[in-house]
């Protein structure tokens, strides 16, 4: 068995609102165990002996199954999801500032995110690495931003997902 961490996209935001104790019954029932949420912003560990890509069409499915709406999850093992935290390039805690990773599961959609590091605002910091683009930036611009105007689109939707660095520490807990 292997500890995933599932990551939702959208969830609890933009009118798609559902309780985590609801969506730990789903994937349960879908057969996952040891189903744990962390916060209420879609942040799933789950066991499961399938493949992490197994594991994301059958927790989409599920998610689709019992709430009505278009579900998109990105999965990683723990481990991985530690690596990639412990790997952040800034300095984490900076006053004034959120510290994003943004997972993507597209490699050609994290060459366009990646590329529009040359247009970031002063403050703003972007780098990517193998699938995750890290991301710094104040906390009064993160939707004006150029990664968080970007990201908002709908075509980014189903390969992308963005957790704050507090979050990750979290959830590999």
């Amino acid at each position: 068995m292997t500890r995933y961490a599932a990551f939702l996209r959208g969830v609890n935001v933009s009118g798609t609102t559902m309780k985590m104790a609801d969506v730990a019954a789903a994937l349960t029932d879908a057969g996952f165990t040891e189903v744990k949420t962390v916060l209420a912003s879609g942040n799933v560990l789950l066991d499961s002996g399938a493949a992490a890509k197994t594991v994301r069409t059958k927790s989409e499915a599920a998610l689709r199954d019992r709430f009505g709406y278009d579900a998109w999850v990105l999965v990683y093992d723990v481990e991985t999801v530690r690596k990639i935290a412990e790997d952040y390039p800034f300095e984490a805690e900076v006053e004034g500032h959120h510290s994003y990773v943004t997972f993507v599961s597209d490699p050609a959609m994290l060459d366009e995110l990646a590329a529009l590091a040359d247009d970031a605002g002063p403050d703003e910091k972007i780098a990517a690495a193998d699938g995750v683009l890290y991301w710094q930036v104040p906390k009064e611009s993160t939707l004006d931003s150029t990664i968080g105007k970007t990201m908002g689109k709908k075509r980014y939707k189903s390969s992308t997902t963005t957790r704050n660095l507090r979050t990750l520490a979290k959830v590999v807990k």
